[in-house]
């Protein structure tokens, strides 16, 4: 005898996975508090400055008088847009390219595939520096890049999923009838493919956040004074700083190791919860 589980009920039987959503929640909801907690993440304190926490600075000061903590959740929630700017433009391209290789005919099947072979023999972190260097810094120039690498996994997966989803009685029956490819994309490929994209959106923004983060460490991602967990570790590369002032490290560090693994946690459950093998026990 089994029982259909439902989706909230087969991600909460993962308790890492429960785990790693919840401390999501609660980054997310420190990063959504801080606009309205008045600290300017930009104001300059002379009087405060390396200035160790304390009740006035909870996680201490930088090297200009500039609180930590306020910059860490500013720099989160910056970090966390341009994550989720660029998977979405990645699934969109990805989802695009997959489907037309799949719908498309062998002669598009072919060509695409091969420019999407093309593309992941490409060095990943030569091929994103090459294209940072081209753009140059910028909050729009990192969402692009960022997204422009990232799509081919996708591309490959929707196509594996729509090659067998273009021999169904349905699709058959929709081309039988005229329906175009744009219109076969947007009613049947898009509804079928739903969990590989909130799958791979998930693990996504974990991989850009670091992909992010070392754009901005290396000064090809977020410019300054704008806060973001790259450009703060930059900032505190030097040795007396590593050494003298940790908290200055410590906190965007810690707050982009929680980060990534509560997404990856939560990218897991959501895989295995949309997983047609755990809907019954």
């Amino acid at each position: 005898m089994s029982a259909t589980l439902s989706l909230p009920s087969r991600f909460a039987r993962n308790r890492v996975s429960t785990g790693g959503a919840v401390l999501l929640f609660v980054i997310l909801l420190a990063i959504a508090v801080q606009p309205f907690a008045g600290t300017d993440p930009n104001a300059i304190d002379l009087l405060a400055l390396n200035a160790p926490p304390s009740a006035a600075h909870w996680l201490g000061t930088d090297g200009v008088g500039r609180d930590v903590l306020a910059r860490v959740l500013t720099g989160g929630a910056l970090s966390l847009e341009i994550a989720c700017g660029a998977a979405a433009l990645s699934l969109l391209i990805g989802f695009a390219i997959g489907a037309l290789a799949a719908l498309g005919g062998k002669a598009a099947d072919s060509a695409v595939m091969r420019f999407v072979d093309l593309v992941m023999t490409l060095p990943p972190v030569v091929l994103l520096l090459v294209l940072a260097s081209i753009t140059g810094p910028g909050i729009g120039a990192t969402v692009l890049v960022i997204g422009l690498l990232s799509w081919p996994v996708t591309a490959r997966m929707i196509r594996a999923r729509l090659l067998e989803l273009r021999e169904r009685d349905f699709v058959i029956a929709s081309y039988g009838m005229g329906a175009r490819l744009p219109h076969i994309m947007r009613r049947h490929a898009l509804p079928n493919c739903v969990d590989i994209l909130v799958v791979t959106a998930t693990l996504q923004i974990a991989s850009n956040v670091l992909l992010e983060a070392g754009l901005s460490f290396l000064g090809l991602g977020v410019p300054p004074p704008a806060a973001s967990w790259g450009n703060m570790l930059n900032t505190a590369r030097s040795t007396a700083v590593l050494v003298q002032y940790p908290w200055q490290w410590l906190a965007p560090s810690i707050a982009l190791l929680l980060t990534t693994l509560a997404i990856n946690f939560t990218g897991d459950g959501l895989r295995t919860a949309l997983d047609p093998r755990s809907r019954s026990r």
